[in-house]
């Protein structure tokens, strides 16, 4: 009996002292480590000279302990209280790093890529950015928690940041503490976000707002705030009637379609007319729809989309992004872009129903990765022992949570929507902006997905006026057409003045 309380008592003591060494043997918190360096930029003649920063930031959580060090790139004209606006710049994902709107639109310089076609390999040229918007604003680009430099510190831990609402709080956290820290709480502020970057923009907005920060403007780059116009659920039909007129476009862009409207504009209009009027009321009929009105239904979308009318009746009216990717040109054994439907590539599967290659991400994803961590580690001056990560999908454990707070409905996630977040936050708020770009052959993000969405807002006619729509002859990423380019920067630019009378 001695024994045995001898040994639980030994035990006992052992196992205080692994607690108390594991205690004492918490990992360190990793400083936060800034490069800095000068970069110019050429526009409209005239050189800016800017004060870069590119690196890490420590945030903080609301009891004022380490949760992250966030990775950023920062141009400033200068240093100290500013009246110059700051724009918080991001990618979507989720997951990716924000080197796509760094290095095609956003930073001093651009990464030249052969549009629309393949960009051969390295040497990759990398210019002056001539229609940056560091002329008339300060420019902070963000990489979310497992892109970039940034990581997880102290007891946070990935899923702490990988979910709609996580991922919205950390981005707050940052652009919160990073305006006290560079005394700009009285600048103009600004969000630029594009793809998944726009549905975290809208709840952004919304928990700024709600903490006291309140933007001048939101830019949503290749929109999408709610997610059901994208995923083509079972029984649903909106994604089919969203995505149709982009169907449209691709096949106008192709020259897929006899007596096509010579005017891209006038022949979207028309589209929409035949969707609203004609295509929704045909699917909502559903079993109910007669054999001739869904022949003659058959007919009108083979005559916009390229399809033939066959294939539509095979389809039941119902075709998915991905098989028309593969559909509209498979005789010619091609494929078009997802992301930007110009772009072909080739087809390695003719009888596949599904595209199985992106050919836009394909030609230019190389020239922007390997030209940009030139740039990051050459000429910023970040060091070369830090791993730039272009996306979280390599990160341990990376598994998006995809709940929010703003759609519980009967004690369930019954959407996957940012869209009442922006819509409460332009209410309470009736001075913010909200400029939406779309790219009329962006099949990622509709942009009839975002008008539809804006249509179910509710919002009055004065707050709906603060929204502005740019249209672009160019897809997701239509920063890589020059003509796209060009008007990206003016139609920003514009939107900036106007948001900061």
């Amino acid at each position: 009996m001695k024994k045995s309380i001898l040994y639980l008592s030994l035990f006992l003591l052992f196992q205080f002292q692994v607690n108390a060494q594991e205690k004492t043997e918490e990992k360190p918190i990793p400083e936060a480590e800034v490069f800095t360096s000068t970069q110019t930029v050429r526009i409209n003649g005239a050189t800016h000279s800017l004060k870069t920063r590119a690196g890490t930031f420590q945030i903080k959580d609301e009891n004022n302990e380490p949760i992250a060090l966030h990775g950023f790139t920062a141009y400033f004209k200068e240093d100290g209280p500013s009246k110059r606006p700051i724009i918080f710049s991001f990618n979507g994902g989720p997951g990716s790093s924000s080197y796509w709107l760094h290095m095609g639109v956003m930073g001093p310089k651009r990464i030249v890529v052969n549009d629309p076609g393949l960009t051969k390999a390295a040497p990759y040229e990398l210019v002056n950015n001539d229609y940056s918007i560091l002329d008339i604003a300060d420019v902070v680009m963000m990489d979310p928690i497992g892109t970039g430099l940034s990581i997880p510190i102290g007891k946070a831990e990935g899923k702490d940041f990988w979910g709609v609402d996580q991922d919205i709080r950390a981005t707050s956290l940052f652009i919160m503490q990073f305006l006290k820290e560079y005394d700009r709480l009285q600048s103009p502020k600004f969000l630029l976000g594009e793809s998944y970057g726009t549905l975290r923009n809208a709840g952004v907005m919304k928990y700024l707002l709600d903490k006291g920060y309140a933007m001048n403007g939101v830019v949503m780059v290749s929109a999408v705030f709610d997610l059901r116009s994208l995923v083509f659920p079972v029984q649903e039909n909106v994604s089919y009637l969203v995505h149709f007129p982009t169907y449209a476009t691709t096949a106008w862009y192709h020259n897929k379609l006899s007596n096509k409207n010579p005017n891209l504009e006038a022949f979207v209009d028309e589209v929409r007319e035949f969707t609203e009027s004609e295509y929704m009321p045909a699917l909502f009929k559903g079993g109910r729809l007669a054999a001739a009105e869904k022949s003659a239904i058959a007919e009108k979308l083979a005559k916009y989309s390229g399809l033939s009318k066959e294939y539509w009746l095979r389809a039941n009216l119902r075709v998915s992004g991905s098989e028309f990717f593969n559909e509209l040109m498979r005789d010619e054994e091609m494929t078009v872009g997802r992301l930007d439907s110009r772009f072909v590539g080739i087809n390695q599967n003719p009888m596949n129903q599904f595209a199985i290659t992106d050919p836009q991400s394909d030609a230019i994803s190389p020239a922007y990765t390997t030209g940009f961590l030139d740039y990051f580690y050459r000429d910023l001056g970040v060091s070369k022992k830090l791993h730039y990560k272009t996306s979280a999908y390599s990160s341990p454990g990376f598994k998006w949570d995809w709940t929010h707070s703003g759609n519980q409905g009967w004690g369930t996630n019954i959407s996957i929507t940012t869209a009442p977040d922006m819509a409460e936050t332009l209410n309470k708020d009736p001075n913010m902006k909200v400029l939406i770009m779309n790219g009329y052959y962006d099949l990622a993000t509709v942009f009839y997905g975002v008008e539809y969405t804006l249509d179910q807002m509710n919002l009055r006619p004065e707050i709906r006026d603060n929204i502005t729509m740019t249209y672009y002859e160019a897809g997701h990423m239509m920063y890589t057409h020059m003509p796209s380019l060009e008007k990206f920067k003016k139609d920003l630019a514009d939107f900036i003045k106007d948001a900061t009378k």
